[in-house]
């Protein structure tokens, strides 16, 4: 008798085949049978024709600290999500020597927006080296298989200190062999590869970038090289496409870097890669970098998100008139309170004569609404804009939104995207084999930008409503084509001897509640999350972690080690 049954429902394997109709019998923590009369079970879980695929593959998360204090890893859990890669951009918190977590903490905070005070109070910090760290997050009970990169910025912190921030140092022969040790300790401890980060984005609260910016590539080459020794692994890198030089010339040299790097590890790169308003062109400029480069040698795969990547905005938090005149009567009240006070018709006044701001309504065209009714939308469709509120109601954008406020109890949220804003563009991205879906940033910018959902968006939006693909096809991107390139064999998919990761939901009915903002990591510092609907059951190596959206109190989760 097998453990579990998945019983009716249609199978998508996530190698890219269309749904069969099979049924999924499950031995421990293993696939054991996909077909018909797979025989009895313990416990039969009845799909009723819905679509049966592996778990989701995260492969861009800062999930590192969260997993301390929550490990189920909100909101990635509720988004079908089994298998998550930490540690991306750089950006980790081992090797660390005594008294430097709180300059680690600080720089995650600083790039990607998690409150250090929680970092700090909500790990134990009592490890030294990459291992240690690793040794200590397998210790602790998980939700979801994980895995993670060693970050350059902590080793290259390691090494040289405070001087590792600055423009122009570069490591000395002994410095450069410290660093070289370091990554190939945390490879042979388990770490999936080595991330590091480039972006003029990523500055600390000092204003110097990140350790590992200006790094060259003597150094990078040096680094990368220890993948090739271990014979696995994969790089990673948010890369420098914007800062000095023509904007094709920068794109094309930061490719050339990224290849050699490839080159020298004999090993896949991933990088992150968006569409930008100011350079409308320049993703496919570097998409054709990218083949000149591959045709010679390097393993080059960008990945993008499905959807905006865009600052929220709630009354829960804080709107985009914040700045204004007499806004600043909303400071220390809770939702309830604040609700109330822009009822009020004196403070309600007193709130449109502070004026829309300086840009007024036309600065409120990229200010999408979004209403519980209707479910979190990420399609920047100017019809939805504030401004388009505005200019429907013959109001101004204060008084839309005040409007808005009403209708909504205090819900509606507005969506303020600064990335990949062009859908079409999106919709080329995610169909060119070049490229692979990624850059879900789960765990990070927890206050301002929120795309833990975006395995449900692209479903719901790209496959359901669009129809940019099949379903097979879908699946595949969430699942077989990120394992295969971090080498996790025996997950992604759905086939006799695999890991039984499974989820079970039904296509037409997932659906994207809003974004709710929760003081819920430690010190009660606050943070968004959005759950999901339309998920049956998620499986992490064979038991039922989350059932229609809620958590089972499994905690089955395994580490995650790169073939």
């Amino acid at each position: 008798m097998h453990d579990v049954v998945i019983s009716g429902g249609l199978v998508v394997d996530g190698l890219g085949s269309e749904p069969r109709r099979a049924d999924v019998a499950i031995d421990g923590d293993t696939i054991v049978a996909i077909g018909d009369d797979v025989g009895a079970a313990k416990r039969t879980l009845e799909a009723d024709g819905r679509l049966v695929t592996p778990g989701f593959v995260d492969v861009h998360t800062h999930l590192d600290a969260q997993l301390a204090w929550d490990p189920i890893g909100t909101s990635t859990c509720w988004h079908g999500v089994t298998s998550v890669v930490m540690g991306n951009c750089g950006m980790t918190f081992a090797p660390v020597k005594d008294g430097d977590a709180e300059f680690l903490a600080k720089a995650m905070e600083a790039v990607e927006d998690i409150p250090a005070s929680s970092i700090l109070e909500g790990m134990p910090w009592t490890w030294t080296t990459h291992g240690d760290f690793l040794r200590w997050l397998d210790s602790e009970p998980k939700g979801m298989n994980y895995g993670g990169f060693v970050g350059h910025g902590a080793v290259r912190y390691w090494t040289m200190g405070d001087r590792s921030l600055d423009a122009g140092a570069d490591p000395t022969d002994d410095e450069l062999a410290v660093m070289v040790d370091l990554v190939d300790e945390a490879m042979r401890a388990g770490a999936v590869g080595f991330s590091t980060s480039r972006t003029g984005r990523h500055v600390t609260r000092d204003g110097r970038n990140v350790p590992g910016t200006w790094a060259v590539e003597r150094e990078l080459v040096a680094l990368s090289s220890v993948l090739r020794a271990h014979g696995r692994g994969v790089l990673g890198c948010a890369p420098r496409f914007d800062g000095e030089g023509h904007g094709t010339d920068r794109a094309q040299s930061e490719v050339a870097i990224m290849a050699e790097m490839s080159r020298a590890a004999g090993r896949p790169f991933t990088f992150n890669l968006t569409n930008v308003l100011s350079a409308p062109n320049q993703w496919r400029e570097v998409l054709d970098f990218v083949s000149e480069a591959n045709a010679t040698g390097a393993n080059l795969r960008p990945q993008t998100t499905s959807r905006s990547i865009g600052v929220i905005f709630s009354l829960a938090h804080h709107t985009p008139f914040g700045h204004l005149p007499g806004w600043n009567i909303l400071e220390g009240k809770t939702l309830e309170e604040r609700v109330a006070v822009l009822r009020d018709p004196e403070e309600r006044a007193q709130l449109i004569a502070g004026g829309d701001g300086p840009a007024g309504i036309e600065g409120c065209r990229e200010f999408f609404v979004m209403m519980p009714d209707r479910g979190a939308r990420y399609d920047c469709n100017p019809a939805e804009s504030l401004a388009a509120y505005a200019e429907r109601g013959g109001t101004t954008a204060v008084e839309a939104y005040l409007n808005l406020i009403d209708e909504s109890n205090g819900a509606v949220t507005l969506n303020w995207p600064i990335l990949n804003q062009d859908f079409p563009a999106i919709s080329e991205m995610l169909t060119d084999p070049r490229m692979m879906l990624g850059l879900a940033d789960s765990g990070a910018h927890v206050g301002q930008i929120l795309d833990a959902s975006q395995p449900t968006f692209f479903l719901s939006y790209w496959i359901r409503e669009r129809g940019l693909m099949s379903i097979g096809e879908g699946v595949n991107c969430l699942t077989g084509q990120p394992a295969e390139l971090f080498g996790f064999g025996d997950r992604g998919r759905l086939v006799e001897g695999a890991k039984a990761d499974v989820n079970v939901f039904d296509l037409d009915s997932l659906f994207l509640p809003l974004p709710t903002f929760e003081h819920d990591f430690p010190g009660g510092a606050g943070r968004f999350v959005q759950r999901s609907e339309g998920y049956g059951w998620t499986l992490v190596n064979g038991e039922v972690f989350m059932e229609n959206g809620e958590h089972t109190g499994a905690l089955t989760g395994k580490p995650l080690h790169a073939s």
